[in-house]
């Protein structure tokens, strides 16, 4: 099947998007018509398909990007020197909800996971070396990579995840940080945690252990460097215990219930909001479907879209906390003196993103249609089956660490500009399209982009990604993250340094 020139989304939309770069005087198939280019058009980029006066919205998806900001002619390139955002500020929003969608009847797939004392299940076996505060990191990051060296062969790896924070800050700020830190402690796919401290931080050793709460403390280790001779040795002695004891778990069959799976869009395209992301929707709806966890956030890019979210909300309690983490977050932008819609990126817009609404519509597709069923704190641990939000940026480290500590075994990120960015836990990279796909192998886990052609269908291909998270939570295969040993933690700052 050929590939079309330009593809409309939807059949609202008054705009299509060029699937490869366009010159002008080149007619263009869309849809039941045609239209000829008044000006080039780069790949990813927006075409009029009719005349639109100045002020007239833009639709795509079948919902409002914004609006012209002059007349624009059928045929003609659509982007930032002619389209605006509409959003404003702050605003009210009433509950509609819409019927959820019907669980998956039938025998539910399993995985190999490793099921922990308090019944959380891994995707991996690792020690991990967490560290309270900036001093230490490379003592963390020496300790790690030595015990990897010795011992990494008798569980599934030694790692460490350095962060420039624990002193010098106080109340929220040094707050989050404990929470980012706690979360990796109780981590499912840690079989062993050794947490190294200083002793004159803010971040105090015995806090930090007290904030993680629900965990094994059998499978805990820690020191204050201050307090002992060689930290290194010491470091090392005490991973050497928690690989002995980590050693002898083994994966068990668990019904894919018991996955947790962050969602994620970073580096976005044009083809994002048609590819991967509806794609990655596809795999929630049905995860959630068979009692899963699906995580997602990125706050600032629900903007323009957070009325669908909000209608999917499982209860008025469920639509109201929805409603105060959007509002929480604009105001963060105000209280900033910033404006809410500083987005897309110059990366995105490159990539024929124009406004905030666009990608927003196209970003939240990760989430499928699924109820949202929990609102978490940025921090906060999931409790609750089904798709959680949680208050967090969209910063792609940031946002994806915040998965993590509230419990994301793997993490499905997709990509149309590519990014080598990876996490704690295996971090697969969906492409959007074929070109980054084939550019970066080393990068890429999966091309969604093969739907542009029309080689296959969305449903075959979701069964193809629902195999590989299957497969790469069950230890069959790694994601490329983990063949680079790209791993690394990011937190949020939001206060004073003292």
């Amino acid at each position: 099947m050929q590939t079309p020139l330009a593809l409309q989304v939807h059949p609202d939309d008054n705009v299509a998007v060029a699937i490869e770069p366009l010159a002008a005087g080149t007619t263009v198939p869309v849809g039941e018509g045609e239209v000829t280019l008044r000006d080039d058009v780069p790949k990813g980029h927006k075409i009029a398909l009719r005349d639109l006066d100045a002020g007239a919205d833009i639709v795509k998806y079948g919902a409002h990007l914004g609006h012209t900001t002059e007349a624009v002619g059928a045929g003609a390139w659509v982007h930032s020197h002619n389209l605006a955002t509409g959003l404003g500020e702050l605003h009210d929003y009433a509950y509609h909800p819409v019927a959820p969608p019907a669980p998956i009847e039938g025998e539910v797939p399993t995985f190999q996971g490793y099921r922990r004392a308090n019944g959380r299940v891994g995707t991996r076996n690792e020690i991990w070396v967490i560290n309270t505060v900036a001093c230490v990191n490379r003592a963390a990051e020496r300790i790690a990579r030595m015990a990897n060296d010795r011992f990494g062969d008798r569980v599934d790896g030694v790692h460490s995840f350095s962060h420039p924070y624990g002193c010098s800050q106080l109340g929220d700020d040094l707050g989050y940080t404990q929470r980012v830190l706690a979360g990796l402690i109780r981590h499912p796919n840690a079989g062993g945690v050794l947490v190294i401290g200083l002793g004159c931080e803010n971040n105090r050793l015995e806090t930090l252990l007290e904030r993680a709460g629900d965990v094994d403390r059998s499978r805990i280790r820690y020191f204050t460097s201050q307090l002992v001779g060689d930290e290194i040795e010491e470091g090392l002695e005490m991973v050497e215990e928690l690989v002995a004891i980590a050693e002898h778990d083994e994966r068990t069959a668990c019904p894919v219930s018991d996955l947790v799976l962050g969602v994620k869009c970073g580096g976005s395209d044009a083809f994002s909001g048609i590819t991967a992301n509806p794609l990655v929707g596809r795999v929630s709806d049905r995860l959630t479907g068979m009692g899963g966890t699906v995580l997602q956030t990125e706050v600032p890019e629900m903007f323009g879209a957070e009325q669908q979210i909000m209608n999917r909300a499982a209860t008025p309690e469920v639509f109201e906390a929805t409603v105060g983490m959007i509002n929480r977050f604009k105001q963060y932008f105000i209280d900033h003196d910033q404006p809410i819609y500083e987005n897309p990126s110059p990366g995105n817009k490159d990539g024929g993103l124009t406004t905030l609404e666009e990608k927003s519509l196209g970003a939240t597709q990760k989430g499928g249609t699924a109820t949202v069923t929990a609102v978490l704190d940025y921090g906060e641990p999931t409790t609750e089956a089904g798709l959680n939000l949680i208050y967090a940026p969209g910063n792609d480290g940031v946002s994806v660490t915040a998965e993590v500590v509230a419990g994301a075994t793997v993490v499905v990120f997709t990509t149309g500009r590519g990014t080598p960015l990876g996490f704690p836990v295996p971090t697969l990279k969906i492409a959007t399209n074929s070109d980054i796909a084939a550019r970066k192998p080393h990068w890429i886990d999966f091309d969604a982009g093969v739907l542009l052609s029309g080689s296959t269908t969305m449903d075959g291909l979701a069964d193809d990604l629902f195999e590989t998270i299957r497969a790469t939570a069950s230890g069959e295969r790694r994601a490329r993250n983990e063949d680079n040993d790209y791993r690394e933690i990011a937190i949020w700052k939001d206060g004073v340094t003292l």
